[in-house]
């Protein structure tokens, strides 16, 4: 895991939190989804690595894909609280302008057999549409199906002990904050 030596002084101080994405854990899917990305195991081991360095990390269970990995969502925010994860949070996939007709090739490709109910669950969660970028909802969705979802998250996360008030205030520290110096300014020796 790289820059932990940069990161960890900086949470420390309160000016540095991470977030690493987990969509599955199931090695086929994810390697489908995201050919040249690190396996679900690496990212369990850097969170683990970032939480012993002291560093607060979240967990993006990322993106969340009906019928697809929806039915993973507990075994990562599991596996990610036992690595040292002390927060989590989740996004719905989102399909705006060519991703829709991108995803669309990819599922008919990768997993035919599901494809039309996988995008029917996707409308069912976004008011029959494959994509809305309603500000509060994008990240979400809406209706019923997305409701529940939220309920399983929040459930999850409570018994796994992630999003606990002293563990996700991440209020970083901001009065360290110095601009950088413009061209020709007069530099200080105090």
């Amino acid at each position: 895991c790289r820059d932990i030596d940069i990161l960890a002084p900086m949470a420390a101080k309160g000016l540095a939190a991470v977030g690493v994405s987990i969509c599955t854990l199931d090695k086929r899917v994810a390697r489908a989804l995201e050919p040249r990305a690190p396996r679900p195991e690496k990212r369990l081991a850097a969170i683990a690595k970032l939480a012993a360095a002291g560093i607060p990390v979240s967990v993006m269970v990322a993106p969340m894909i009906p019928v697809l990995t929806d039915s993973q969502m507990e075994r990562v925010l599991e596996r990610a609280a036992a690595a040292g994860a002390v927060g989590a949070a989740y996004i719905l996939l989102r399909l705006p302008w060519e991703l829709k007709a991108l995803f669309e090739e990819w599922l008919n490709a990768h997993a035919p057999d599901m494809a039309e109910h996988v995008l029917n669950q996707v409308r069912d969660s976004r008011s029959g549409a494959l994509y809305v970028a309603d500000f509060g909802t994008r990240m979400t969705g809406t209706g019923e199906r997305a409701k529940l979802l939220a309920q399983r998250f929040e459930r999850a996360c409570a018994r796994f002990g992630l999003n606990q008030e002293r563990a996700t205030r991440f209020e970083l520290v901001t009065s360290l904050f110095r601009p950088p110096p413009r061209a020709g300014d007069q530099l200080t020796l105090l």
